[in-house]
């Protein structure tokens, strides 16, 4: 789980679907050739990747995050919007049968950490940048496996979205090199609150998404307490990919974001907050900015990788 929204509005991942059925569509990767003119997003994507490339950050042998955080810089200002994932739900679709939605012009705090990571693959690629390899790249995260088999197949609690990444080379878990406690609570938010998830309505995903929940009972679940964050701050690398931890019964997660040092060497955090309503990079530190979160316990930190 993920997005302050979840605990400000609708105590759901992204539940809140503020996009029309236009706005929907227009996300989706479509199944038919693109128009000679590009779309916004495809104008995004094209330039993004140029940057990338003529500032030297799409080598390999730059850490992933580096490229990151530049596409993130690149996206500040672009609109926050909560939903989008589920906006095919309201729309009449079928959870057994979840599109792959995508934009580079409108964010929430998990789908802003995906496409930052998946344009940096793109860019790192040398292939000429295509929606449809960057639809790949998003496909990869955001689904367990890396296969998208329906809404049960994504990775809905962040604490999966991290271990299947470490399980699969995308990113490495830094909990226990910096400190991290277990979290040892059950994850069953979703199916305690089914009511604010239009997909639990069916009978059958219901049933799915409870049995992934009982999966995960007893995987580690390393968070770097709130009070230890400024000891190890120096260790955390700009890009890295951060999760803020909550005591909420049930829930791993609120937030999402990526580590950014700029060049004053503080940490700070990147993201897409729903308080802001745009991509910004926050004034306050990362050991503030957490210790001002209502019920955090700390956070969980993964260095995403070039695999």
């Amino acid at each position: 789980m993920s997005g302050e929204d979840q605990v400000h509005a609708s105590l759901s991942r992204r539940a809140l679907c503020r996009t029309g059925f236009a706005a929907f569509a227009a996300m989706v990767l479509p199944k038919v050739a693109w128009p000679a003119r590009p779309s916004p997003d495809e104008t995004r994507l094209d330039a993004w990747t140029a940057a990338l490339r003529t500032a030297g950050l799409a080598q390999h042998d730059v850490p992933l995050g580096e490229a990151a955080v530049r596409v993130g810089e690149e996206a500040k200002g672009t609109p926050y919007r909560s939903g989008t994932l589920e906006a095919y739900l309201r729309a009449g679709g079928s959870p057994t049968r979840e599109p792959l939605t995508l934009s580079l012009t409108r964010f929430d705090c998990v789908t802003l950490v995906e496409s930052c990571l998946a344009v940096a693959r793109v860019a790192g690629g040398g292939k000429t940048p295509t929606w449809e390899r960057f639809g790949r790249q998003v496909e990869r995260m955001r689904y367990r496996g890396g296969t998208r088999q329906g809404y049960a197949s994504r990775l809905h609690y962040f604490s999966e979205w991290i271990s299947d990444g470490v399980a699969r080379g995308l990113v490495r878990d830094l909990g226990a090199e910096l400190g991290g406690a277990n979290d040892v609570r059950p994850l069953r938010f979703m199916t305690e609150h089914r009511e604010s998830y239009p997909a639990l309505r069916d009978d059958a995903t219901f049933a799915e998404i409870l049995r992934i929940e009982r999966r995960l009972d007893g995987r580690p679940r390393l968070v770097v307490p709130t009070k230890r964050i400024p000891q190890v701050v120096d260790r955390i690398n700009t890009g890295d990919v951060l999760a803020f931890a909550t005591e909420i019964p049930g829930l791993d997660v609120t937030h999402s974001a990526l580590a950014y040092r700029g060049a004053d060497g503080v940490l700070r955090v990147l993201h897409a907050p729903l308080s802001g309503g745009v991509v910004e990079i926050t004034r306050a530190t990362l050991p503030e900015y957490v210790a001002a979160i209502r019920r955090s316990t700390g956070i969980f930190v993964a260095r995403p990788s070039w695999a």
